[in-house]
């Protein structure tokens, strides 16, 4: 049997933010390899499957990648649905390529199913729009991480160049990306807001990015988004007059 593997987006952790073909595939899926991040509620919709865990989380014990590739070659010689199952959005730092190239070449059907991605919940947990007429034309998804023996990242001019960045992987390293973007020239007074847990009774943290290693280290360790640009200062603004408005109400 030659099966086919499904990349399927998990998105930011709530379940009705999956895509219906993501919920049908899990249905119907014979064996699911899945990221550490996914939520049991997720997992519970491939009620059938055969569920492996496979999870890569930073600081901690992972799977290597080739095995996941290998693995996910080797069930689909067994199985016809295989679903590799990725938090957020598969091609969206996800190592999806590396996956698809593997399985490619050894003659595996190949089909990603979109998810989203945690820059887009996160944006709805606050409320704003990443792009805003006549403020924000640009948007850049960046990570400062990079693999062992890899280039550097191109990060910093990135987000200098954006008028909106989503910064994924960086809650560890909150220290190093203020004072590297500070000294790139991004002023200190920049509106950031960290967001953890986005979709899920999200935390949220607002400030400045001169303040942003303070703003992460008040979070629980949780997943975590951080957002910077000048769309974020009019929903600072707003969530001061809200929390004015309940004051005053009581």
């Amino acid at each position: 049997m030659t099966g086919k593997v499904y990349l399927v987006g998990a998105g930011p952790g709530a379940a009705d933010l999956l895509t219906v073909r993501a919920a049908r595939l899990l249905a119907e899926a014979d064996v699911v390899f899945h990221d550490s991040l996914v939520p049991q509620a997720i997992l519970a919709l491939a009620a059938r499957a055969e569920k492996v865990a496979v999870g890569k989380r930073s600081g901690r014990h992972s799977t290597a990648q080739h095995f996941i590739n290998k693995r996910l070659a080797d069930a689909a010689r067994q199985h016809r649905v295989v679903v590799r199952l990725k938090g957020g959005d598969p091609a969206i730092f996800g190592r999806a390529q590396e996956e698809i190239d593997y399985l490619g070449s050894h003659g595996v059907a190949v089909e990603i199913v979109p998810g989203v991605t945690a820059a887009l919940a996160a944006s709805a947990e606050l409320g704003i729009s990443l792009t805003q007429r006549g403020l924000a034309r640009t948007v850049a998804f960046v990570t400062p991480r990079v693999g062992a023996g890899q280039a550097t990242s191109t990060w910093v001019p990135t987000v200098l160049a954006a008028d909106t960045a989503a910064i994924y992987m960086g809650a560890g390293e909150a220290l190093a990306i203020s004072q590297a973007l500070i000294r790139a020239g991004k002023p200190g007074a920049t509106p950031v807001a960290v967001i953890e847990n986005a979709s899920l009774g999200a935390a949220v943290v607002r400030g400045k990015l001169a303040e942003l290693p303070q703003l992460a280290a008040r979070l629980s360790g949780g997943p975590v988004l951080i957002l910077l640009g000048e769309v974020l200062r009019k929903a600072a603004s707003g969530a001061q007059r809200a929390t004015a408005r309940r004051r005053r109400a009581l």
